[in-house]
């Protein structure tokens, strides 16, 4: 993961956002200390995030029919 200070982040924000893109995570550091992270995004399913909990034995839990989510019309 590569660091990046505040000042260069404002800076450079746009090739930020393609590095992350491309997968890259990158740490955003004010004072040597991390206080942001970009990340990649990953789409999730509640199936995805249920999953570990469907073995446990306390915990009675179907898995859902994994659907595609629905369109989100654009903010004006």
């Amino acid at each position: 993961m590569r660091a990046v200070q505040v000042v260069e982040a404002k800076a450079k924000f746009s090739s930020l956002l393609a590095a992350v893109e491309a997968g890259e995570e990158i740490a955003i550091t004010r004072h040597g200390r991390v206080v942001a992270r970009l990340v990649p995004d990953t789409p999730r399913t509640a199936a995805d995030l249920f999953r570990p909990f469907w073995n446990e034995p306390d915990i009675d839990l179907e898995a859902p029919e994994d659907l595609a989510p629905d369109p989100v019309p654009p903010l004006d």
